[in-house]
């Protein structure tokens, strides 16, 4: 059986984290069940000079991008929760938010839960995957390096660096020069196609 992935995992540049994390399984229990996505895109955050980033704006967002790396956070946006991973190099600040998954176990619990049919739908977005996942504002805070809280990541995939693709990111006003956003090429789970 395999463990969570340890916090040392999510030291580092934000944006080696996030490639690093595309093929890792995001694991649910739920009511003694395991649900499963395998997660097949992200996006890099940094700190306050990052114009898209929570930590720009101060406040207790700001304070846990900064702190403990492999711990959750969680924030609403359109009715809908999104689920950050805390990561950045020592005393930096930085998260990956995770916007996409395929789902692997649990699959009618998320039909269920989002209530769709459509499997490609389940999880191809950040606010779909926190709905079949049933991730909200309980685990901000939480480490998803312990199985302790319900919530955590583990080993799955290895992919090599051809199977990744990059573009900037999704949904944002204003946004740094360099692309952070990263999925699984050709993968029919990812949330939107963007050159």
């Amino acid at each position: 059986m395999r463990g969570p992935l340890p916090a040392s995992f999510y030291r580092g540049d934000p944006a080696e984290v996030a490639r690093r994390l595309l093929g890792k399984l995001l694991v649910r229990l739920l009511d003694g069940r395991r649900i499963s996505c395998i997660i097949v895109e992200t996006e890099a955050y940094y700190g306050p000079e990052d114009p898209a980033s929570r930590a720009r704006r101060g406040g207790g967002l700001r304070e846990v991008m900064g702190g403990e790396v492999g711990v959750a956070l969680i924030y609403g946006i359109h009715r809908q929760w999104l689920l950050n991973i805390v990561a950045h190099g020592e005393g930096e600040y930085g998260a990956i938010l995770i916007r996409s998954g395929e789902p692997l176990e649990g699959i009618e619990v998320m039909k269920r839960l989002r209530g769709v049919n459509d499997f490609k739908l389940l999880a191809s977005g950040p606010g779909r995957l926190t709905r079949a996942m049933c991730v909200d504002k309980n685990f901000h805070g939480k480490p998803v390096y312990v199985r302790d809280y319900g919530l955590w990541i583990e080993d799955y995939m290895k992919l090599s660096p051809s199977m990744v693709a990059g573009s900037h990111r999704i949904g944002v006003s204003e946004d740094l020069p360099t692309p952070l956003r990263f999925y699984i090429r050709d993968n029919k789970f990812v949330s939107r196609r963007r050159p």
